[in-house]
Order: structure tokens, then C-alpha cells, then sequence
């Protein structure tokens, strides 16, 4: 095989965005006059967030670059200190290879700042997933400041799409191809109950709450006590297991953290996982009886199956919600009793909102249009 006629960089900062890129890693490796290279930051090389930069080499992709930006600890301080850390590193990136279009996924702040270093090279990115809205997280910025540093926008859903066209005053380049995620949920086998459970030891025959808590980054000084008032309710429901995957490296995260691990001492119902991978992760979706929290994976991937999302506080706050999400406050009670109410109730029938599951193909088509290659 030749020299690629274009050279593609993949930025992923974590164990999520890496999950949903797989499906667009999957259909470039297969265009011989495309190039790919993934660039790893953030948490991947951290011990503490599972080392999931194992997870990139056991899938068989090309790793050109790895950093360790993670910040050593979750105050803000720390976060600032882990963006002009990521700042720096990638710069050396930039100086040292050529890359014809570069891959920004999301809203995270090493993203932003991962894509702000390559502004003075004057890099081409390619954006996935902007438009959207998170108001209880401080993301919500970045991801609108990633918009507009990009050349080419991937959005999930119409409504994403029209908003990306307003914040750039244009319509160029500006995409409704669906979520990448749907495609991963569209083409992948799941795991069967007995393959999760000889995999993970976790038996998800019994009635299972799959649990994702995230610090709101906005008002970040109350997440001790709304992690709190989240696992007051889940004392309340011990006839349910209860699966708790760890929150992302994020202001006030390591408290959560803290409660977590000091709530799930000698309860046999309680199991806590640092990172199941994708294909885990997207099997415990599939066969758990709801999900809690407040991750972006409880509005596009949950609304596949569907799956019932009981959704905390405000982080996704601007976000589509589909009849399977109902909102509720970081209330003990209210939890509680939401979740006992939902478990009686069928989830109303509704059209696909986040695409066909063919995102990756669209995106590829009109990359290739874009780039020369066809």
C-alpha cells in the first residue's frame, strides 16, 4: 500500500469519546488513501481512571501520541494547570507532524485545549458532536468554543445541527449526519447476560440500576452533598443491584469518588467499576433495568433500546429529552421514589431522533467530497 494521499489525527481525551469514535475509526481504517493517527491525552495514561489507553491498544488502532495531562487532583486550580499541560504537549504535535484535518470530539476542557493549540497552525478540525447544551457543566463553554475554532461540524440531531449554524452565523459545512454512538449500538453484538457476567462477575439477571454521577461543574461546591442525597435514595433501594461506573476527571470528581467507594463498603448489592470499555458498557445498558445519573450516554445511547433515565440535577441541562428521561431533583425521597414509579411504567413509543446508525459513513462520504477522494 502507498503513501496515504491525507493524513487524519483522532484527538481523544477519555475512556467516552474513544467509545464513540469507533465506529468512524473502524470505516477510515479501511480507506487506503487516508491516513490515521491517534493523539491520547487526558486521563488514558491515569492509573487512578483505569489506564484506558489499553483500551485503544487492544482494539489494534495506531497510537502516534500519548500524554498524561490528567490533572493531579479535581480543584480548579489543577483543572487550569491540566489544560495549559495539554496545551503544551500537543504543541510539540503540531510542530512535528503534518495532519490534514484533525478530529475533536465533544466539550471536555483538554479537548478545548488540545484544540486551541492547533489554531496558530492553522489546522483544519473537524468537530463531532457540537451544538448541543449543557448548562450545569462548564463544558457548555468549550464545546461552543470548539465550534467556532472548526472548519467542519458532525452534529448528532437536526435541532443541534440549526443550533451550530446560528452560533457560527453559517451553514457551511455544518452537518446533521446522527450520533456516531447510534452506529456503535447499530452494528455491534452486544454481550449476552452469562458472557457479561463471566467477564465482569456481575449478574445483570437481577433487577440492576446502572449509575453514572458526574460533578456539576457549574456550582461545583454542592456536589458532596447532592452525591450524597444520590446514595441516601440508593440506601432506600438495596432490593436493587446497583452498578456505579466512576465520574470523569472533573472539578470536585474525587469527592464523588470518596462517597462512592465509602458507600459501596460490605453491600454485596453494590458493585463499582472503574471503566467496563464500550462494549461492556453498552451491554450493562442493554440489560439494566434503568439507568441514574447524569451522563450525555442517558440521552442518545439510552433512547436506542429505550432505556428509563432517571436524570439529576442540571448538568444536562439544554439537552433533547426523549420520553424514556424524566428529570428530577438531587432529593433522597423524590429519587427514590421516581425510580419505583418508572419501574411499573412503559416507556412511551417515539421516532429515532439522533440518526440511522450510518453516521460514520456519512461523515466519511463527505470527507472524501471535502478532501478530494472521490
Amino acid at each position: 500500500m502507498g503513501t496515504p494521499q491525507v493524513k487524519i489525527a483522532i484527538l481523544t481525551s477519555s475512556r467516552a469519546d474513544f467509545g464513540i469514535y469507533l465506529p468512524l475509526l473502524r470505516i477510515l481504517s479501511t480507506e487506503e488513501k487516508i491516513g490515521t493517527d491517534i493523539i491520547a491525552f487526558g486521563t488514558h495514561l491515569s492509573a487512578r481512571y483505569g489506564h484506558t489507553l489499553s483500551h485503544i491498544q487492544e482494539a489494534g488502532f495506531n497510537i502516534a501520541w500519548s500524554f498524561d495531562t490528567a490533572p493531579a487532583t479535581d480543584t480548579p486550580g489543577d483543572i487550569a494547570r491540566s489544560m495549559a499541560e495539554t496545551t503544551r504537549q500537543l504543541t510539540k504535535v503540531w510542530e512535528n507532524s503534518h495532519y490534514d484535518l484533525i478530529f475533536a470530539l465533544g466539550d471536555r476542557y483538554e479537548m478545548f485545549a488540545a484544540v486551541a493549540s492547533a489554531l496558530p497552525f492553522n489546522l483544519k478540525i473537524a468537530h463531532i458532536h457540537g451544538g448541543e447544551t449543557t448548562l450545569g457543566a462548564i463544558d457548555n463553554a468549550f464545546r461552543h468554543a470548539i465550534t467556532h475554532m472548526s472548519a467542519f461540524h458532525f452534529t448528532g440531531a437536526e435541532p443541534y445541527r440549526m443550533k451550530v449554524c446560528q452560533l457560527i452565523d453559517s451553514d457551511k459545512n455544518v452537518y446533521n449526519t446522527g450520533a456516531l454512538g447510534i452506529d456503535n449500538l447499530s452494528k455491534i453484538k452486544l454481550m449476552e447476560i452469562d458472557e457479561f457476567r463471566n467477564q465482569f462477575g456481575i449478574d445483570l439477571h437481577k433487577p440492576s440500576i446502572l449509575i453514572t454521577l458526574h460533578p456539576e461543574t457549574i456550582g461545583f461546591e454542592q456536589n458532596r452533598d447532592n452525591t450524597a442525597e444520590m446514595l441516601g435514595a440508593l440506601e432506600m433501594l438495596s432490593d436493587f443491584q446497583q452498578i456505579i461506573t466512576m465520574p470523569n476527571a472533573d472539578t470536585s470528581g474525587l469527592i464523588i469518588r470518596e462517597l462512592i467507594e465509602a458507600y459501596s463498603k460490605n453491600k454485596p448489592n453494590v458493585k463499582v467499576v472503574e471503566s467496563f470499555g464500550s462494549l461492556g458498557y453498552l451491554s450493562a445498558m442493554k440489560h439494566c433495568t434503568l439507568m441514574l445519573g447524569n451522563t450525555s450516554s442517558g440521552f442518545m445511547e439510552a433512547s436506542f433500546f429505550p432505556k428509563w433515565v432517571i436524570n439529576l440535577g442540571k448538568r444536562q441541562d439544554g439537552r433533547i429529552r426523549t420520553p424514556n428521561i424524566t428529570d428530577t431533583a438531587f432529593d433522597r425521597n423524590l429519587i427514590s421514589e421516581t425510580i419505583r414509579k418508572v419501574c411499573k411504567t412503559r416507556i412511551p413509543d417515539f421516532a429515532p431522533v439522533y440518526g440511522d446508525g450510518h453516521a460514520a459513513e456519512k461523515i466519511l462520504n463527505i470527507l472524501k467530497d471535502e478532501l478530494g477522494l472521490n
